[in-house]
């Protein structure tokens, strides 16, 4: 029984300990950042997923996934 009531004891102090520090200035308490903006989605000239533009390879006016796919469609 005197070991419940020092467990009950030592959890009160631990939480009351844990409220008063002050708040960790780490990475998980940065501030949170803007999200990003949208990007324009093109489709896959050979099998039509779609992928940013930015990540797209190009052949003329055709888009691709990956070079796998620009090259069967080039050949």
């Amino acid at each position: 029984m005197k070991y419940l009531v020092l467990l009950i004891v030592l959890a009160v102090v631990v939480g009351v300990w844990r409220s008063r520090r002050p708040p960790a200035s780490g990475p998980e308490k940065a501030a949170p950042r803007a999200p990003a903006l949208p990007q324009d989605m093109v489709a896959c000239s050979h099998c039509g997923v779609h992928v940013p533009r930015a990540e797209a390879l190009m052949l003329g006016q055709h888009a691709y996934c990956c070079a796998e796919h620009r090259r069967q469609h080039s050949a």
